[in-house]
């Protein structure tokens, strides 16, 4: 097929069918970037760092963990945001119950009293009036 006819072949909207042998070449390169930018973890002791020298690190992907630590404790900090708000939130509610129980206590002592004035006040005047 020509490449005339083939361009002709494809619906609008869609892609065209990459070569296999592209894709692969494709993935062998995306999979050597991934390789060269990793830094191997050291398999056995005698391989290890012992000074920990910086400059061992590539200085790129340093960069790049920071900037995914970054974002990780962005992440973090706003999930931790959630949480710390929704617990003053739950404090707030808390405080105001319990404020609100106080509140209905007083009423409470403040009829009770009332009603143990009253209470008094018709004895006396009873007592008075079996006196008289």
């Amino acid at each position: 097929m020509n490449p005339a006819h083939e361009a002709r072949a494809i619906r609008r909207g869609e892609q065209p069918p990459l070569d296999s042998a592209l894709r692969r070449s494709v993935r062998i390169a995306a999979a050597k970037a991934d390789a060269a930018a990793r830094i191997p973890f050291p398999s056995k002791h005698h391989e290890q760092d012992h000074d920990m020298n910086p400059a061992a690190v590539d200085p790129t992907a340093r960069a790049e963990q920071a900037t995914e630590l970054q974002t990780q404790n962005r992440i973090l900090e706003m999930q931790l945001i959630h949480e710390s708000l929704a617990r003053a939130h739950m404090q707030d509610r808390m405080h105001e119950a319990e404020n609100q129980r106080l509140v209905s206590r007083v009423i409470r002592a403040r009829k009770l009293r009332q009603r143990a004035e009253r209470a008094s006040l018709r004895a006396r005047k009873a007592l008075a009036v079996a006196l008289m």
